[in-house]
């Protein structure tokens, strides 16, 4: 078969030989253009996207691991009502209770005066206990105080 092609392509003359070898370069420069170059930037692209993807899925995994690690250390749910819980660890931060009212399996509580970090790692223990912060609304009182309107819940099983 080389050899008829060759006998063919002996009987062309100059002109012709030029004109068929520059046609069958740009059939090759097309080839390149059209399935080369484009294969070439998929598979590029899939490398990329592919490199995202094991970020991504080392990030996940490390979220999934620091979930797991707060289930171990979830605190277990309390053992009385949650009222008698936020009264005696509030009594024993030093806080005096203005308001405690029961609201189902809520419990809205009013501090007249208390000290920010004061408050604030008050509430850290609680929810330690299992007693979350559902709302809680805190304005300036004066003198380096601050009031609190918190409304408690328990932790979910």
């Amino acid at each position: 078969m080389i050899a008829r092609f060759k006998t063919w392509f002996d009987g062309r003359s100059q002109r012709e030989k030029w004109m068929i070898l520059f046609m069958l370069a740009l059939l090759g420069v097309t080839i390149v253009w059209i399935v080369v170059l484009p294969i070439d930037e998929a598979l590029s692209s899939a490398r990329r996207r592919n490199a995202d993807a094991a970020i991504r899925l080392a990030q996940t995994r490390g979220q999934v691991d620091a979930v797991r690690a707060l289930r171990r250390a979830r605190p277990e749910l309390l053992a009385g009502p949650i009222d008698v819980i936020v009264r005696q660890s509030a009594s024993s931060a030093g806080f005096a209770l203005d308001s405690v009212a029961a609201d189902g399996n809520k419990l809205r509580v009013h501090l007249a005066a208390a000290r920010g970090g004061a408050l604030l790692g008050w509430l850290g223990d609680l929810e330690g206990q299992g007693v979350l912060v559902d709302q809680l609304n805190v304005t300036d009182a004066g003198n380096h105080n601050v009031a609190a309107d918190i409304t408690f819940r328990m932790m979910a099983p």
